[in-house]
């Protein structure tokens, strides 16, 4: 098996990660934005709860559309060639979003941006993974969830400048634009970064060999590798594609089942990375900690404090999982979140209504706000940047898109269920009920990992099995 990193570009390839992973950055900015414009969609198109739900969660329809089709598009015209169009959509959405005076145009445009951010998501991993050499290709993904949480941690510090400068969220800003809108309109800037930088890495080689492009495939492997090792690990590419057939979608079916074990394995990890709730600290922080009693300013300070430790354990993991490997990251992150989860759960439990807003004891607000903190940080260690890596590189070269289709389809699918329940189970059975929720889902997940997830630490891509 050829040895990827002993003559390994690294400047090069740490290159191509910083252009790939601004894909993380927007994904992030994008899925942040919406924190803290809740009062602008509701007064602006005088939402229900129900309605600003679907609003804030018409994102994700698109992300689980564009996590879905970017797998199997990528298999036809190229991995950078998808993200150069999911850049275009980042771009033009951003505008839209920011300038629409009707619910549906918002809409619309936010179901684009979806699409952008889905196929952002399973592409950015799965290109890093098939760029980067097996004994940092943990390192090099992992930079994908600090690109993500930077993104999310940009657009809560731009909305707290924003609603700061403006006096609130709701008030005219620039060009007498209300300060929510600019909210959205500031992502226009990374995306067209994104879109101009794209055109300054090359394409997969393990694409390119798919497509029996196999010169233009040496070619870069031998920028990504060197000479020597190029041409032995363009063969090993080639006979690790099936002869008869190019990658298609039902590649991912096994004789006799619905799908192969790996695949399986992929959607454990891609639905419960949902189901323990992330997602409703990311899109509703500002919603959530004014129901715990909160100011608009507290809890949009509260949503920085959380990026920042995010970000900090994120570099645990890069330090780590190249080391210890994926599947004890995350075993310790089933365990922590469950913890956290439950604390948060007893914290609100304690809590009286006054009127609609939740009003938490004596020190029970704070201990809600370290419990969360602390939950964010195991899951950052774990779940956030691990999933990422191990969709990257866990499936065979002959289904990696094909599988990317169906996990993606499938995580983002579970994180607008999350998102779209969340405010309907926070009128209707409270913070402590919802957070017993998820922190039942984050006990399950350390048992399926235990038994269904095998390591990929070291291993080459072309040596992935299932």
């Amino acid at each position: 098996m050829t040895q990827e990193g002993s003559g390994a570009n690294i400047g090069f390839i740490a290159a191509i990660v910083a252009v790939a992973t601004i894909g993380g950055l927007l994904f992030g900015y994008d899925s942040g934005a919406v924190n803290g414009t809740q009062e602008g969609l509701r007064t602006a198109f005088a939402l229900s709860e129900g309605g600003l739900g679907f609003t804030v969660g018409s994102l994700l329809i698109g992300c689980f559309i564009g996590a879905f089709f970017a797998g199997t598009l990528a298999d036809s015209i190229g991995r950078r060639n998808v993200m150069r169009l999911a850049a275009v959509l980042f771009l033009i959405a951003a505008i839209v979003q920011g300038i629409a005076t009707e619910q549906a145009i918002f809409v619309i445009a936010r179901i684009f941006g979806g699409m952008a951010v889905g196929a952002a998501s399973v592409l950015s991993p799965a290109y890093i993974s098939e760029v980067a050499p097996a004994n940092i290709r943990g390192r090099m993904t992992t930079v994908q969830q600090i690109m993500i949480i930077t993104g999310l941690t940009a657009a809560f510090l731009v909305n707290y400048a924003l609603a700061g400068a403006a006096g609130t969220s709701l008030s005219p800003f620039w060009g007498g634009l209300e300060a929510w809108r600019w909210m959205y309109l500031m992502q226009a800037v990374p995306a067209a970064v994104f879109l101009i930088a794209l055109f300054f890495i090359p394409e997969s080689p393990r694409f390119l060999v798919a497509k029996g492009r196999h010169d233009q495939a040496g070619l870069v492997l031998a920028k990504l590798f060197g000479e020597t090792v190029a041409t032995a690990k363009l063969e090993e590419i080639r006979s690790s594609f099936t002869a008869d057939h190019r990658p298609r979608l039902s590649d991912v079916r096994a004789p006799g089942t619905f799908f192969r074990p790996v695949v399986w394995a992929g959607l454990v990890l891609a639905v419960f990375q949902q189901l323990v709730g992330i997602n409703v600290i990311f899109y509703y922080g500002a919603t959530l900690w004014q129901a715990a009693g909160f100011t608009e300013a507290q809890a949009l300070e509260t949503n920085i404090i959380s990026g920042a430790i995010s970000i900090a354990a994120c570099f645990i993991t890069v330090a780590y999982v190249d080391k210890i490997g994926r599947k004890p990251l995350l075993l310790l992150g089933s365990a922590g979140m469950t913890v956290t989860l439950f604390t948060m759960v007893y914290a609100f439990s304690t809590g009286t209504l006054s009127g609609t807003q939740l009003v938490l004891p004596g020190s029970m607000g704070l201990v809600a706000v370290v419990a969360a903190l602390l939950y964010s940080a195991f899951f950052n260690i774990s779940w956030g940047p691990v999933m990422w890596v191990m969709l990257g590189e866990m499936f065979p070269n002959q289904i990696r898109g094909s599988a990317l289709a169906v996990c993606g389809f499938a995580q983002w699918f579970a994180n607008y269920l999350i998102a779209q329940s969340f405010p309907i189970m926070l009128a209707g059975i409270g913070l402590a009920a919802s957070y017993s929720f998820y922190g039942a889902c984050a006990l399950i997940s350390f048992f399926l990992v235990q038994r269904f997830l095998t390591e990929t630490k070291g291993i080459e891509l072309e040596a992935m099995k299932g």
